[in-house]
């Protein structure tokens, strides 16, 4: 019996999130005697894995998984997890995983469990801890099916380094698209992508026209920052509803979030909320994103904002 770890890859890359998977996966299988064992679908190199304690890796390769389609993810994980025999599939929360996870479980015929931020607190019963009510509180539920799927928030266990000697096997596969096909797909270039950026640059309509926002790139790109907005921004049209995080938007979770000119309504927060460290700049001292910051600046954005820019410039050097 067995772990199975889906260890997600962006155009055949690792992202961090992949190695925190990993060492969530590890720990859990060595504390339910079992093995460890990673899934990989058209990642170019599996040799980063092996650095984050897991020794076996199983590689699929597909050219009709390079875009990404719900029923065919769920198959290839499924049949992977059958042919090993896994009791258990652990994966990090993304906008594919997320996508895919409820059709795994019922086609795996698993108790699913998202938002995980814990390793389970008893196994018998089976009781993980998870985010609820948009991530403003805490539940410990348990699973009751022999099969388990649990999906970790990003952030909520970190990555552990133990490096081992591994291998790899590929595992040949025939995905079924069902009645979904992808007909082209087109990447942002010369950006960040939002749901893969360590540090997240956004604002809100503090910044009072979207013509304002030529600042917020510049700090973005001085940090190597993905840049998002708030709800009212993307609906007034300043920018992208690609850009609109919160609980309607995308949820996030960076290793440090900027909050410009946000007011910091609950369904703002309830999508970022996951973030390591927020620093909020507003002129309001009882603005709500001030409750939910690690750090908090007040003062007009058009003054705090270039005096930042200007103090990565120094440091940058």
């Amino acid at each position: 019996m067995s772990v199975l770890i889906y260890a997600e890859s962006w155009n055949g890359k690792f992202k961090k999130t992949s190695f925190e998977a990993i060492s969530y996966g590890v720990d859990l299988a060595s504390k339910m005697d079992s093995e460890a064992i990673a899934l990989t679908i058209n990642a170019e190199s599996v040799e980063e894995l092996y650095k984050y304690g897991v020794a076996k890796v199983i590689s699929v390769k597909n050219d009709s998984l390079k875009s990404f389609a719900t029923n065919s993810f769920a198959g290839v994980v499924k049949e992977v997890a059958d042919s090993i025999s896994a009791h258990t599939i652990v994966m990090l929360a993304s906008s594919n995983v997320n996508s895919f996870a409820p059709s795994l479980s019922i086609e795996w015929d698993a108790s699913l469990a998202t938002g995980v931020i814990a390793e389970p607190a008893s196994f018998e019963p089976f009781t993980v801890n998870r985010k609820v009510f948009s991530n403003k509180a805490h539940a410990d539920v348990v699973l009751s099916k022999e099969n388990k799927v649990l999906v970790v928030a990003q952030n909520s266990f970190g990555v552990i380094e133990n490096e081992v000697s591994g291998s790899s096997e590929e595992f040949n596969v025939s995905p079924s698209d069902g009645n979904v096909s992808v007909e082209s797909t087109e990447m942002a270039s010369g950006k960040v992508n939002l749901m893969d950026a360590e540090i997240v640059v956004s604002a809100g309509r503090g910044m009072k026209s979207g013509d304002n926002w030529a600042m917020i790139e510049e700090m973005a790109d001085l940090l190597g920052a993905g840049t998002a907005c708030s709800k009212p921004v993307s609906d007034i049209g300043w920018r992208s509803h690609e850009e609109h995080v919160g609980q309607t938007g995308k949820n996030i979770a960076p290793n440090l979030y900027f909050a410009i000119g946000i007011s910091g309504a609950i369904q703002h927060v309830a999508g970022v909320n996951s973030s390591k460290v927020i620093v909020a700049i507003n002129t309001d001292e009882e603005a709500p994103i001030f409750k939910a910051a690690d750090y908090g600046i007040v003062g007009d954005a058009f003054k705090v904002v270039p005096e930042l820019i200007e103090k990565i410039r120094t440091l940058k050097g």
